[in-house]
């Protein structure tokens, strides 16, 4: 009997990249947001500008990482490097994680919070998000990375809504 010696699988054509994001790509990243905040129902939230994107991304304590196929954005995932009191030590606090329909159950979510977790490393920071109580399926998939859950109701306090607090003479204590 003989056999055809197996060659290994060609690669794919366009690779995907991961790549942290500049400002010259602004307008892509603005348009990931909106994408996932209109995925989120939230759409009206989002107040920022692809003009000030362009501003945000030249921050060093701002992270943007995009999936890309020949110069396509397939997701991206974002964060901020900011200071823990509890710890003294900076955190790396992520703010989305975004793969555009389509795209999604191909390992791109795994990969962009690895590459996340790599720009992490050298510091030793820890990665820290929030997670939609009743997105199970996101839930499973952080836990599966490793990831530590645990339960947690995240409050707000907009301008309008603390005004009204400040405008009460007995709240303010001065």
């Amino acid at each position: 009997m003989t056999t055809t010696p197996s060659r290994a699988p060609e690669p794919p054509a366009d690779p995907v990249v991961v790549r942290r994001a500049t400002p010259a790509d602004a307008a892509t990243v603005h348009t990931l947001v909106r994408e996932i905040a209109a995925h989120e129902d939230s759409l009206d939230h989002v107040r920022v500008t692809a003009a000030r994107w362009t501003e945000l991304l030249e921050r060093d304590d701002v992270v943007v990482l995009l999936a890309e196929r020949a110069g396509r954005a397939l997701g991206y995932t974002s964060a901020v490097r900011r200071l823990h009191l509890w710890t003294g030590g900076d955190v790396l606090a992520v703010d989305d994680v975004y793969v555009r329909p389509g795209e999604r159950d191909a390992g791109l979510g795994r990969r962009l919070l690895t590459a996340m977790a790599g720009l992490a490393d050298p510091d030793g920071l820890t990665l820290t998000w929030g997670v939609e109580p009743d997105n199970a399926a996101a839930q499973r998939f952080y836990a599966r990375l490793g990831a530590t859950l645990r339960a947690k109701v995240l409050a707000g306090w907009t301008p309008a809504a603390y005004r009204r607090c400040l405008a009460t003479p007995a709240a303010v204590t001065r």
